[in-house]
Order: C-alpha cells, then structure tokens, then sequence
C-alpha cells in the first residue's frame, strides 16, 4: 500500500508538472500508458477484451474518465494534497448513491465520520481565502463521479475480470481525451515525451499494489495506508513546486483522513 501510495503521489507531481499541456492530451497519454500493462495481460491469459456487462463497462469508463479530468483540472487551481484529500470522500457519496441503488445499510456511527470528513472540506473553503473555489468545486465533483464508480463497480461484481473493467476504461479514456485534445493538441519535446508516457506506468502499478495490499493484509489494517498518498503529495508539493498550506487547510486535510479513517476501519470490524 505504500508502494501504491507514492506511485499515485508521482503520478499527480507529473500531472501538475504537464501544466503546459491541455488537460485532455494528459487523459490521453495517461490511459495510452496503461494499455501496454492491460493489453498484453488479456492476451497472454486468453481473456475476452468484451467483457460480459458491456453498458455497465462502458458506464464505469465514462464515469472513470470524468472524474480523472476533474482531479487533474483541480490540481491547477488548488495544492495537489488538498485536491487529494477532497478527492478521497468519495467514501461519503458512495454510501449515499448505495442507500438508493444497492439498499445498502449505513451504520449511525459512519455517518459520524463522514460528518467529520465533510467538515474538513467545509473547513477547507470557508475558513481558507487562499483558496480558489474552481479547484474545490472539480476535486468534489470528481469525488462524486469516483463514489458512483464504487456502485458501478459493485453492479458489475465477479462477472468480469478486474483488467477487462480497467482496460475498458483506459480505450475509452483514450478515445474520449484524444478526440477532446485535438483542438489543443501540442507535441512534446525531449523529456516531455518521457513524462507523459509515465503516467500510465505509474498509474497502473498504483492500483496493481493497491489491489495487492488488499488481498494479502487486513483491510482494516492496509486500507487506512493509502491516505499516505495525501502526505506524500503534501511534502513533495512544498518541497517541488513552493505549495503553501495554511493552519485552516492542515485542519481540513486532517479531518478528512481521520474520518474516513475511523470510517474503513469501523466499517471493517
């Protein structure tokens, strides 16, 4: 989980970096890296790239790349841990959309904790001036398309292999950021190129060991770990690009992790 934390950490210090470059061509390059992993993975183990729920992948993918172009657009207007950290209540909406579509059952107790995770956002915007309202308003509602995800996902369940969901969505990231990237395309120079093809490299492999933690730990255990993407990040913002965090934005980014902290954990037992 570690490992998977500080692969998602360099991927978004690389997409922060790409500032130059329009944010639909950093989709593109993004989704193109990870089909040299998913590919050649399908074909070596002889499995259909059309899957069994077909609407449900393509739903899941649309849902996937509006999300990812959100994230990435507010990490231009806010400091990358806190586009992380709104990021990560997706949780919250999650168990919403899941009261509704899946009948799901939330416990008093989580929706304490997703209480407190929302006052850090609120915190976040109401008590930091600093802070550029665009880049809060993408970070959440990419939150909110990744918590749809999570009942997509869910929806599909074993019916399809987890590569099939990820190689769907990375063609269909592909196709839709290539298309919407053509107006504002720009060729990369030297170690742009690099760069950009690094992007599915490290986002592949983020969710490779993310997925491995997950099965080979305890999740109430692992789980919490991948908040050390929100430090990481933090630490190589100030330290890379000068990102400055005020007391205000420290007590919102804090109250986001322990709540959903407190959430996977209780949730878990």
């Amino acid at each position: 989980m570690v490992i998977s934390a500080l692969a998602f950490t360099f991927l978004n210090v690389f997409v922060k970096t790409l500032s130059n470059f329009s944010v639909y061509q950093i989709v593109f390059f993004r989704s193109i890296g990870s089909l040299f992993f998913t590919f050649p993975f399908l074909i070596k183990n002889k499995i259909s790239f059309l899957g069994n729920k077909k609407g449900l992948l393509i739903l899941r993918s649309v849902f996937g790349v509006t999300s990812m172009t959100l994230f990435f657009l507010s990490i231009r207007y806010i400091a990358m841990g806190t586009a992380v950290s709104i990021r990560y209540i997706a949780p919250i909406f999650a168990a919403f959309f899941a009261l509704f579509f899946l009948k799901e059952k939330v416990r008093f107790i989580q929706w304490v904790f997703f209480a407190i995770a929302f006052l850090g956002v609120v915190i976040l915007k109401g008590f930091d001036n600093n802070m550029q309202v665009e880049g809060i308003i993408y970070a959440l509602v990419s939150a909110l398309f990744s918590g749809l995800i999570f009942i997509i996902i869910r929806k599909i369940g074993n019916q399809d292999h987890p590569v099939v969901v990820v190689n769907y969505f990375m063609i269909i990231s592909a196709v839709i950021g290539g298309l919407l990237a053509i107006n504002s395309w720009k060729n990369p120079i030297g170690l742009e190129w690099l760069i950009l093809m690094s992007l599915g490299v490290f986002g592949y492999f983020a969710q490779l060991y993310m997925t491995k933690a997950m099965q080979v730990g305890e999740t109430n255990q692992v789980a919490p770990l991948k908040y050390l993407e929100v430090i990481f990040t933090m630490i190589i913002g100030l330290i890379w690009f000068g990102e400055t965090y005020t007391i205000w934005s420290l007590i919102g980014i804090l109250l986001i992790v322990l709540g959903l902290t407190l959430n996977v954990v209780t949730k878990r037992k």
